[in-house]
């Protein structure tokens, strides 16, 4: 499928290059590597995402990095163990009893210890906005149709956590147009029950409709399997989880024989996916119409595993260049392997599938009700003569 045609893109695909773009940043505190991986997924959410209420909800990952880094400075000005050498604000300091030996409390706000807090919280900010692209790019419910069958019922779970924060966002921003359409301008403390009240009551109404709708497509059921099906399952799961710890600890301990390594771990790995392709068998579901993967899926994944391989190549032959130098303090580095890298992973913006939009569904909506040989017709509010025969065939 060429990429001028409008096509969604797995969501299996988005969130492994999220975590790829997660993985690359998570050993980095270099500043100008963190602003580039931000970059990179701000570019590729505001080129790729959709018209949906989730695909808004990435800026509320920014507002939260923000606060995150916010949080880290403060943190680090009350009880932030201060070095350097160049002072910023002197502080007097709290002394504390010998238990407590290591902690300090206020002091000297030096540059050195403020930029180490800062940069730390920064990597975790830039690395909650690599999991907040993939919640705004991928669907949580396209990615529940696309899970293994034996993990139906956890995905469920997690997709409804996941969407929690997309479908706030989205009562929020209702409440507020709709505050302003009733010319209601209040702010601050005095405004927080007229919009968390609505906002609650509209959240458990989704919850309602979410358990309705769940409860009327099957979710839950089981087919019957016999006790050497279940057997089988139980001994093929526990098996590779034994055996994938095993192989862990093998690859960690030097000393451990070789085939305790990488062999128990690929055994491992191989009975648990046995597992849950047997226990698939139990969950009684179909998939209408399954999300293709094409090369724009593998082009996706790609870039982001080229991104933590860029920088972890770059981890292997200069370590000192992803962290940001304190002491003594200097201008970091730029390494051109993982600033490529990073770089790679912004090529879904330019060559997967545009999203479709909202009025392109809306017009293959009605396409779909159209009778065979009519040209569609836009939907609108019925006049007057319509009213008596809408309510009779509705009837």
């Amino acid at each position: 499928m060429s990429p001028a045609l409008p096509r969604a893109v797995h969501p299996v695909a988005w969130w492994g290059w999220a975590i790829g773009l997660a993985v690359a940043v998570s050993a980095v505190t270099n500043p100008l590597l963190l602003l580039t991986a931000l970059g990179v997924a701000a570019l590729v959410v505001t080129s790729r995402r959709g018209s949906s209420p989730w695909a808004k909800s990435f800026r509320l990952y920014l507002w939260l990095g923000a606060f995150i880094v916010a949080v880290r400075a403060l943190l680090h000005v009350l009880v932030g163990l201060k070095f350097g050498e160049t002072v910023l604000l002197p502080l007097p300091e709290v002394t504390l009893p010998s238990w407590a030996a290591g902690i300090n409390i206020l002091g000297d706000l030096r540059l050195e210890g403020l930029l180490g807090a800062v940069t730390d919280g920064l990597r975790l900010a830039v690395m909650i906005a690599c999991i907040g692209a993939a919640n705004a790019l991928a669907n949580p419910k396209r990615l529940l149709r696309s899970l293994p069958g034996a993990l139906s019922e956890i995905g469920s779970a997690v997709v409804v956590t996941i969407t929690v924060a997309p479908q706030l966002a989205d009562s929020v921003q209702r409440v507020m147009r709709a505050r302003a359409l009733r010319g209601d301008t209040s702010r601050g403390i005095r405004a927080l029950p007229r919009i968390a009240l609505p906002v609650l009551e509209d959240t458990l109404d989704r919850s309602l409709l979410l358990a309705s709708a769940m409860d009327s497509r099957g979710y839950g059921r089981r087919r019957e399997v016999t006790g050497s099906q279940r057997l089988l399952t139980a001994i093929c799961t526990f098996g590779g989880l034994v055996a994938s710890a095993v192989g862990i600890y093998g690859i960690l301990d030097a000393t451990t024989p070789g085939w305790l390594g990488i062999p128990a771990l690929a055994l491992g790995i191989a009975l648990s996916l046995t597992g849950i392709w047997l226990g698939g068998h139990a969950n009684a579901r179909s998939t209408y119409r399954p999300d293709p993967w094409r090369w724009p899926e593998w082009l996706t994944v790609g870039s982001g595993l080229a991104a933590a391989v860029g920088v972890h190549l770059v981890a292997r032959t200069d370590a000192a260049s992803l962290g940001m130098p304190l002491s003594p303090l200097a201008v970091p580095a730029l390494p051109l392997l993982a600033v490529a890298g990073l770089l790679v992973a912004a090529l879904p913006a330019f060559l997967t599938p545009p999203p479709p939009s909202a009025s392109a569904t809306r017009s293959s909506h009605l396409r779909l009700r159209a009778p065979l040989g009519q040209a569609p017709r836009a939907e609108g509010p019925p006049s007057l003569s319509q009213w008596g025969t809408k309510s009779k065939r509705e009837t």
